[in-house]
């Protein structure tokens, strides 16, 4: 099993997660963070850390695309191990659906 970050952290971008994961398997793109799914070992804690409620186990139904897309983001984008502000749209972007298509980037953050 892995944990996985879904949809929900885009426009959001909490990183209170990154504070307690003790392998810093996370990566920061630019409007969202990701797991890298062969680094973290499975220990739960980064889950209840966010806000947003956007990190879940692969054994989750549906959660296979996502396993992969954190897979394939964890590579192109930098690690990030301390916590940083939310993004200024985060209250209000928490929740809402379609951020995939509508505010997804593929452009590293500055890790850190």
């Amino acid at each position: 099993m892995t944990y996985v970050v879904t949809d929900n952290c885009i426009a959001c971008k909490y990183t209170d997660c990154v504070e307690v994961c003790p392998v810093d398997c996370f990566y920061e793109g630019e409007n969202m963070l990701v797991i890298h799914p062969d680094e973290c070992i499975d220990c739960g804690v980064c889950e209840p850390e966010c806000p947003a409620d956007a990190i879940r186990p692969d054994t989750e139904p549906e959660m296979e695309k996502w396993v992969e897309f954190n897979r394939k983001y964890s590579e192109a984008w930098p690690v990030i191990i301390t916590k940083k502000d939310q993004l200024p749209e985060a209250e209000e972007r928490d929740g809402e659906e379609g951020k995939l298509e509508k505010y997804f980037s593929e452009e590293p953050g500055e890790g850190g």
